[in-house]
């Protein structure tokens, strides 16, 4: 309770002093401008320590110095770790330093947009900033969790040094918050600068348009440019220019882990249904990989797009989490898709992502991660788990008061699916529990069958009172047997919410302010409640 009470005080701090326009001078002591962060010392350490060290005049400078500061140390942590390669003594350290190479060539790309995007022509808004920020600082809780998966986390706790990478992106988010606070994120619509009409025009088309107009054809019969889809997205990865690529992927079977990279932007893949075209794999925990590796798809670049596809883990409810999609895609939608597994079937990694009528299914944690998410129109379906386990659909990961995440699950219905029918009384079903300290997750206007426990939300263990007060869940509106809040649980941070103003923060427009890119997709979407 005293650190939230000394972040709220903070937050204040920040905002008295530097509002109504946060470009008036305050003060060039560099150690003043530091005690007003969350993490002081490490603030005032690693500016002294750093070539970009002078006494900033506005707090716009403040933020590009820490914000420089963060990215100085995630270059160096990125080097330590790229050094370790040939310390990897077996498949279990390999597989976790793997992820953390990637991750923090993750966190490197999100910190230099960031600064690039901030500088003096600013193309970038602080919102933006602010997923970027988020999205870095969620790569290294990824690493350090997915040592954990492995119980390898003192060999990655010796390549990861401690550089205090965490408290300067804390610090970064904090002050950047301020700006966000200030910036108006309710955008009014239309599409983003970098849309030619061309491609306005195509990405309002129908399904049978997409397909004509594909790049390439990915087809197991030998009827396109590739059999495999992996193959398809590699050759995107060469072409020159930055205009949406798409790729059709004619019905079938499709048994491969596919990787949508970094800087592979603007991908669209398009099958011909749920029920047509599927990708599927059996990766899992327990069969070796972490849970990040475990999916059978990864998307990292920018701006993805899958219409009418299925996504599955095979790996069973026996073989702990196996992930069927993981998203870190900025801007990213996917729209009627199936998909599918038990533990940990969807990891809504990071950035902004949305979900239009897809039907997701599930045991535990089945939707986890720490990206700011709607999804909207979709079928949730909660699968029989093993004997004496008990089923959550959500695991939001918030790992910091500053970050501007949250999961929220608006205009759906939360469903039994045909395996637990029978047998849904002799297993507990909750709508989520507290991965991380400030984990943040909203049902809205949607309809919660009985299967629901009356109690609504699961502590993260059994008598743990762990993020209780520092959680933030909430229903809004809700229909159906399992939506009364009659007897659900009393944890400060659990609210049943009142006003639309309150819920409208976490709709389409706000929390992922959808309106400014949403309809360059052609997906429908609603804007607010």
């Amino acid at each position: 309770m005293a650190m939230v009470m000394r972040l709220m005080l903070l937050f204040i701090s920040f905002s008295s002093i530097f509002h109504p326009a946060v470009s008036k001078k305050s003060s060039s002591n560099i150690t003043w401008w530091c005690s007003k962060t969350p993490h002081p010392e490490a603030c005032d350490y690693y500016t002294s320590q750093s070539r970009h060290h002078f006494a900033p005049r506005h707090m716009s400078e403040f933020r590009q110095m820490t914000i420089q500061l963060a990215m100085e140390r995630a270059l160096n942590a990125k080097n330590h770790v790229l050094q370790f390669r040939s310390n990897c003594e077996n498949q279990h350290q390999k597989a976790a330093w793997s992820d953390c190479l990637k991750l923090y060539d993750n966190t490197v790309l999100q910190m230099n947009r960031t600064l690039q995007g901030l500088e003096s022509n600013k193309t970038c808004t602080d919102f933006d900033a602010q997923t970027w920020l988020s999205a870095a600082l969620t790569n290294i809780q990824t690493c350090e969790s997915g040592s954990m998966d492995l119980n390898v986390s003192d060999f990655i706790n010796a390549i990861i040094i401690s550089n205090n990478l965490t408290q300067l992106l804390s610090n970064s988010l904090a002050i950047n918050g301020v700006f966000v606070k200030q910036e108006n994120t309710s955008y009014t619509g239309g599409f983003p600068s970098w849309l030619s009409l061309q491609g306005r025009k195509l990405l309002q088309s129908s399904s049978l348009t997409f397909k004509a107009k594909a790049n390439l054809v990915v087809a197991k019969d030998g009827s396109g440019n590739y059999r495999t889809i992996q193959a398809a997205i590699d050759a995107a990865a060469t072409r020159k220019g930055t205009a949406r690529f798409i790729i059709y992927v004619k019905k079938g079977v499709y048994m491969e882990n596919i990787e949508v990279g970094l800087n592979n932007n603007n991908i669209m893949l398009i099958g011909d249904g749920m029920r047509s075209t599927i990708i599927t794999s059996s990766r899992s925990v327990n069969g070796g990989y972490t849970t990040y590796s475990s999916a059978t798809a990864g998307i990292d670049g920018s701006g993805f797009i899958a219409r009418d596809i299925t996504f599955r883990n095979g790996a069973g409810p026996s073989k702990g989490q196996a992930v069927a999609l993981r998203s870190a895609s900025d801007l990213s939608v996917f729209y009627r898709c199936a998909i599918q597994g038990y533990q940990d079937t969807l990891m809504v990694h990071s950035q902004r992502q949305f979900y239009r009528e897809c039907y997701i299914y599930g045991t535990i944690d089945f939707i986890f991660g720490n990206a700011a998410v709607v999804f909207q129109n979709c079928l949730i379906y909660v699968r029989r788990p093993l004997k004496g386990q008990a089923n959550v659909i959500t695991a939001q990961g918030r790992n910091d008061p500053f970050q501007d995440t949250a999961i929220t699950i608006h205009n759906s219905k939360i469903l039994a699916a045909s395996d637990l029918k029978p047998v849904v009384q002799a297993f507990k079903t909750y709508l989520g529990r507290p991965w991380m300290q400030y984990s943040r997750t909203i049902i809205m206007k949607t309809y919660l069958d009985s299967l629901v426990s009356p109690l609504g939300w699961s502590p993260w263990a059994v008598e743990s009172s762990f993020a209780l007060d520092t959680l933030y869940y909430g229903e809004y509106k809700n229909s159906g047997p399992g939506s009364s809040t009659k007897w659900r649980v009393k944890w400060k941070g659990f609210h049943v919410l009142t006003s639309s103003a309150t819920a409208a923060r976490f709709t389409v427009g706000s929390l992922i302010a959808g309106r400014s890119w949403l309809p360059s997709t052609g997906v429908p979407f609603t804007s607010g409640l």
